[in-house]
């Protein structure tokens, strides 16, 4: 397939820039390459006032679509799929190969990173942002599956997955360099280990190594997050989305 064939597919959501093969998430490079190429092919236009690649312009949505992208400056780019059912609000961006599946809220200053995986019935909450990952084109871009919550402000990058009916806690930073205690199990999660499925995780902090001795002596701490519990009834009950919004 040539780019344009790509974008098109992405758009449709026939094709993907990471598919989850035999439980593992990997990147589509092919897909990622006509990507690429789609940059380099395309030429730069002004149109009502920006300047960007001919090709890869912002879609125009229309009720036909189902999709509900509220006014107020949000921005999808070509070859992003978002699916029926899905509310944007405004100013949110989703970036060129992003995925966003069926029923997902992506609310106020969201960031849909390029290539990332979002699946049905996640809530993307204000100001949170989901890192793309376009190079390199072997690398696995940010993951949330299904019925995952993502609190406001919180930031995932570095192709962090985050696996089905997670919460993740406002202010959470997540990615390779943050270490994620299970508190529940009693165990450090290992590098690049998924956020489990239906974990509770909160933003933490952790003493500074001791052979810092200067950190150490003024009580400095590090950033971390910590899995507190795991999804219950109760937890169930207050992330309920407000169906009456849609």
């Amino acid at each position: 397939m040539n780019w344009e064939e790509i974008l098109n597919k992405l758009e449709s959501g026939e094709l993907r820039s990471a598919e989850k093969i035999d439980g593992v998430w990997r990147a589509n490079t092919d897909v990622k390459q006509g990507i690429l190429e789609a940059f380099k092919a395309g030429e730069m236009v002004e149109i009502d006032g920006f300047a960007d690649k001919h090709n890869i312009l912002p879609q125009r949505f229309s009720p036909q679509r189902g999709v509900r992208v509220v006014p107020g400056g949000t921005s999808v780019r070509r070859g992003a799929y978002i699916a029926p059912g899905c509310i944007v609000m405004p100013p949110a961006y989703v970036n060129i190969g992003a995925y966003v599946d069926e029923g997902t809220m992506v609310d106020s200053h969201a960031l849909v990173g390029s290539c990332a995986q979002i699946g049905k019935r996640v809530h993307l909450s204000a100001a949170v942002q989901i890192g793309g990952v376009l190079e390199p084109i072997g690398q696995s871009p940010v993951i949330v599956e299904d019925d995952a919550f993502i609190g406001a402000g919180a930031v995932l990058v570095e192709g962090v997955q985050v696996l089905s009916r997670a919460v993740i806690a406002p202010g959470v930073i997540l990615s390779k360099s943050v270490p994620v205690y299970d508190c529940v199990n009693e165990r450090l999660l290992e590098k690049g280990e998924p956020i489990p499925s239906g974990a509770v995780v909160v933003p933490g902090s952790r003493p500074v190594s001791k052979n810092l001795e200067w950190a150490t002596a003024n009580g400095l701490q590090l950033n971390c997050a910590m899995i507190i519990k795991y999804r219950d009834e109760k937890s169930d009950a207050s992330l309920e989305l407000e169906e009456f919004l849609r």
